[in-house]
């Protein structure tokens, strides 16, 4: 058993790195469904993108947009 020790201590940073990535893409994909153009009982609310403000930031990174300033263009429903 011995022989294996160095190894075995040569991958745990492999195993710690992996299961880090696991679990960052685990905690993105339910950031992801929670979203808000994301319909899990169509019975309530069929089309929830219809409820949103148009000054709600939905993207992760706007660079250029400033959603203060703008305004709806089109019909209300």
């Amino acid at each position: 058993m011995t022989k294996w020790r160095p190894c075995l201590t040569s991958l745990i940073p492999q195993f710690f790195f992996i299961c880090l990535g696991m679990g960052g893409a685990f905690l993105y994909l339910i950031r992801l469904a929670k979203g808000p153009h994301v319909t899990w009982n169509k019975t309530s609310n069929p089309e929830p993108w219809n409820q949103l403000d148009p000054t709600y930031q939905y993207k992760f990174v706007a660079i250029s947009t400033d959603y203060k300033n703008l305004k709806k263009e089109g019909p209300e429903f």
